[in-house]
């Protein structure tokens, strides 16, 4: 991957991680915020090989588990899952589109939600319906609308890649 990309996947990365913690804790919009932290991952995914987005799913899975007090560890697990997904769905699914990059968000979000149920505990289980589908499905079209807007501000997940 060329130098430049290097910076802006990174910059892109740590403004979406620093934002992302504005809105859920600084601000206190809890739900109301988008998850910047798995649209980060799905991002970078698509710039880097599975090892560098898993550290990247690891990095982020942390930071979001440092706030959590009762299932630490179900967002390191589910991150760090979907950024290996996320990176190796580049080798079977070369798009650029808005449609992909769209549908690539999407079910993004939805395996990270389905990863983390299937990692916590029976006693903060929701049902599947509830969680999984219903929520799941509803942000998972929230982070491709402001993934579509993050990657055309700055250029991430689009044409020119280096193998």
């Amino acid at each position: 991957m060329a130098e430049g990309r290097v910076v802006r996947v990174g910059v892109t990365v740590g403004l979406l991680a620093a934002t992302h913690f504005l809105l859920h804790v600084g601000f206190s919009w809890g739900r109301g915020a988008p998850d910047l932290l798995t649209l980060a991952v799905l991002l970078a995914a698509r710039e880097v090989r599975a090892g560098p987005a898993a550290a990247v799913g690891l990095a982020m899975g942390l930071l979001e588990d440092a706030l959590s007090v009762l299932s630490f560890g179900a967002n390191t697990v589910a991150m760090t899952i979907v950024g290996i997904a996320g990176a190796l769905s580049r080798d079977l699914f070369v798009g650029d589109s808005r449609f992909f990059l769209g549908a690539y968000l999407f079910l993004g979000k939805v395996a990270r939600d389905l990863v983390r149920w299937a990692s916590v505990g029976d006693e903060l289980r929701q049902s599947f319906v509830d969680q999984v589908l219903i929520d799941g499905a509803v942000s998972g079209l929230y982070v491709a609308a402001i993934g579509w807007l993050v990657a055309a501000l700055t250029g991430v997940a689009s044409a020119g890649r280096d193998p």
